[in-house]
């Protein structure tokens, strides 16, 4: 009989991506992604943060908390492979397992202490949706946790997309330019499933309080519209 036991959400993401499509598929991919991670009172205590500072990169461990399943299966469909490949669930990082635990590796830009929510971290390159539950921050260790020889397994024989990000009628001028450069960046990874291809079809796709439009023919992606939410 196996053990079961629950783990404590101690903080949250706050991010640009209030829905799953779009999301980065791995971390670290879109350098220019910003969010924060913002604590529960209970953990909110200045000195469990103490000597984090000296440490450019974190571990984040957190809930798949909107792929939550009754059962697993041994073997998925990783999107990447054209979603009709099947993988063992223990060879991918599909949300879709025994159990729905997330591993991220994120930029620490800095320590915050505010008035109101306490410490609040702010971090880059994070693959989150907005409200994710948080369970455990680890430091990243360089000399203990990067394998430059490290194999990639199938991903190895994946071509890593990178299209040519085109705003029609200069429309991402509505942007800041840290949610612009966010933005390009997650367009340029192909947010498309990989089983998608028509150059005919918009796309639409929310991102920091606006809706995008998008079509992609070979690999230029061409932004149609930019429309903050709740205006059209």
């Amino acid at each position: 009989m196996y053990k079961t036991f629950e783990m404590k959400e101690i903080g949250h993401i706050k991010s640009d991506f209030p829905e799953k499509f779009g999301i980065p598929r791995q971390s670290g991919l879109v350098k220019e992604l910003k969010a924060q991670i913002i604590f529960e009172p209970e953990f909110n205590d200045y000195n469990a943060f103490k000597g984090l500072e000296g440490f450019s990169h974190i571990w984040l461990l957190w809930e798949f908390s909107k792929a939550l399943r009754e059962n697993w299966s041994p073997t998925v469909r990783p999107p990447r492979l054209g979603g009709n490949k099947h993988m063992g669930v223990f060879a991918t990082r599909s949300p879709f397992r025994p159990n729905p635990i997330g591993l991220s590796c994120v930029k620490l830009e800095k320590i915050e202490q505010d008035k109101k929510l306490g410490t609040i971290l702010h971090i880059s390159g994070a693959d989150l949706m907005d409200g994710t539950p948080i369970f455990d921050i680890k430091p990243y260790i360089p000399y203990a946790d990067a394998y430059p020889e490290a194999l990639g397994g199938f991903t190895d024989e994946i071509p890593k997309p990178t299209l040519k990000v085109i705003f029609e009628d200069n429309c991402d001028s509505i942007l800041e330019e840290e949610k612009r450069l966010g933005l390009t960046g997650v367009l340029a990874q192909d947010p498309r499933p990989a089983y998608q291809s028509s150059p005919d079809r918009v796309y639409a796709m929310d991102f920091g309080g606006y809706e995008i439009k998008f079509s992609v023919n070979e690999d230029i992606l061409t932004v149609k519209n930019i429309e903050k939410n709740g205006e059209n």
